[in-house]
């Protein structure tokens, strides 16, 4: 029978329970336990798919085409455990499921309450499918106090009551603010933030303290006295040099020693090889290469969230620093641009996903910049179509463009209808909601032979990758790409949707219609990153 453990935040919001959240499950997965880590969200969308980047950072998408929370990008990347479409549930996908039901009759006429209707379906969904696990790991979205949290905190507190406390655990993180004045830290704060989870009936077991300066003992003890728990079990959270040293950070201050004991558990000390050696390739690289992003939302890093682990994975496998040169592509489209200035001391250029014309045409002037100087160039999604379109552009048809951006006499992009997947043929409209439109999840992809994608996925024919897209590449336009020295290298199985493009001539020039950032992970690097980051490094020994 699985363990819980839930864990909740007070004060403020952004005090990392994703990122505890996943360190815990990683220092319970080195001790040799099956771990999954599921995500409640108060919010009352149904997914954050058509939230916009902007309002919540990026949309990490599972395998099973599934769009959630980027905290799923962290539980998979500390873990390697794939999230799936059960681990990510919001307040609107409940009320929506409830109201479902209650429309069709399923409730005999009942009232349909939040208690028990909507505390039930959210106790369903943290107890699905964990049979053959031994903890799972359920973090409540937002701040204790939050109106919309209300429902969830009222549904673990049931949880602990049916499942029994020696099967439970709540791991609270809070806030012991610094007052510069005082010269001294403050323990109010989470006073008062556990006074108010317990008043919701919820007494948690461990306190995870954020802290920028060192928690005295005397204060460690107050805080223990005030919010009824052992000393120990008061964790102090220092900010970590970076978050691949939360994990060790943790274990040293006894997180997964005081969860363990809570549950009565002896485990053997947990394997920290791993740990060590991310921690060593981050913090003492052998050289160092700076990589343009040139992209549409800039202005908030959370929107490229796993693409910015992705470049550091790719680095961590070269042993070098990547400094990323976040850009937005709007500059380029001024008239007094000067693009050569800014792009020129880069050894890389990445053009990511994004949607909508905004920005588009600074992206294509990117690709031309990395074709025209042999810059190494990684175009995702978005950044794929851009290459293509740009392709068709110097081959003479100036009016290449994309139907998602208007009307166009030349389409080397547009929307399908559609296509086929695992599951058998898959069709959307083109005038259907925003949210179901899309090509989600692991899709197959056929490699051509002794090509430079294939090398790059050691000889493999035969990849999966995750896409989130509504617009294809045009397998019309081919010919003409291929007579402009860009092949298609990579074909749906069907042989209808070109997945990747390349420059055999180029020193490395991919693009791809998947988002392989996904799946990289510290100590699995995602291929295309490592190959993308050595060939920036080879760039770097050439200027």
């Amino acid at each position: 029978m699985a363990r819980f453990i839930f864990i909740t935040g007070g004060v403020v919001s952004s005090l990392g329970k994703g990122l505890m959240a996943a360190s815990l499950a990683a220092l319970l997965q080195a001790r040799g336990y099956r771990v999954r880590i599921r995500k409640f969200d108060p919010y009352l969308n149904v997914d954050p798919g058509t939230m916009s980047p902007y309002q919540h950072g990026e949309v990490y998408v599972t395998d099973d085409g599934a769009e959630t929370d980027l905290d799923l990008g962290h539980y998979e990347r500390f873990t390697g455990v794939s999230a799936r479409q059960s681990d990510n549930i919001t307040s609107g996908r409940i009320y929506q499921d409830i109201i479902t039901r209650e429309r069709r009759g399923d409730y005999l006429g009942a009232t349909v309450q939040v208690i028990p209707h909507v505390t039930d379906a959210i106790k369903e969904f943290a107890r699905a499918d964990t049979d053959d696990l031994d903890f799972v790991l359920c973090e409540i979205g937002g701040t204790v106090g939050d109106i919309e949290s209300l429902p969830f905190i009222e549904a673990i507190r049931q949880l602990r009551n049916e499942l029994g406390r020696d099967q439970t655990c709540s791991v609270h993180v809070t806030l012991v603010p610094y007052i510069a004045a005082a010269g001294e830290l403050k323990t109010k704060p989470t006073q008062h933030s556990v006074r108010e989870l317990t008043g919701l009936g919820v007494q948690p077991d461990v306190l995870l303290c954020r802290c920028e300066q060192p928690l005295p003992d005397g204060e460690r003890s107050k805080i223990a006295q005030f919010c009824n728990v052992r000393k120990e079990a008061v964790i102090p959270a220092l900010d970590a040099p970076s978050i691949y040293s939360v994990p060790l950070q943790y274990h040293a201050e006894g997180l997964d020693d005081e969860v363990l004991r809570h549950f009565g558990l002896d485990a053997p000390a947990p394997n920290l090889a791993r740990w060590h050696d991310i921690v060593d390739r981050y913090h003492n690289p052998e050289g160092e290469v700076t990589i343009a992003v040139v992209g549409k939302y800039v202005g908030l890093p959370d929107a490229y969230k796993s693409l910015n682990e992705a470049l550091v994975h790719g680095g961590m496998a070269n042993r070098v620093k990547v400094n990323i040169s976040w850009i937005d592509a709007e500059i380029f489209e001024k008239e007094d641009s000067e693009i050569a200035a800014l792009l020129e001391p880069m050894h890389g250029i990445l053009v990511p996903g994004g949607f909508g014309e905004r920005g588009t045409e600074g992206k294509i002037l990117s690709v031309r910049f990395a074709r025209e100087r042999n810059v190494p160039f990684f175009g995702i999604c978005l950044g794929m179509q851009m290459a293509c379109i740009e392709g068709v552009r110097s081959a003479g048809l100036s009016a290449a463009s994309s139907t998602e951006f208007g009307a166009t006499s030349e389409p080397v992009v547009g929307i399908i209808t559609e296509w086929m997947s695992k599951e058998g043929l898959q069709t959307r409209g083109t005038e259907g909601d925003l949210g179901g439109t899309m090509r989600l999840g692991a899709y197959d992809a056929k490699l051509s032979a002794n090509s430079h994608i294939s090398r790059i996925y050691d000889g493999e024919t035969l990849i999966s990758e995750r896409h989130r897209h509504r617009y294809e590449v045009n397998v019309a336009y081919r010919e003409t790409l291929e007579k402009g020295g860009l092949i298609f290298s990579g074909m749906s199985p069907d042989g209808l949707l070109p997945e990747i493009v390349e420059r055999p001539d180029h020193p490395w020039f991919i693009g791809v219609q998947f988002h392989p950032e996904l799946k990289s992970k510290p100590f699995d690097p995602h291929p295309l990153f490592a190959g993308f980051i050595a060939a920036a490094l080879n760039q770097a020994r050439l200027v």
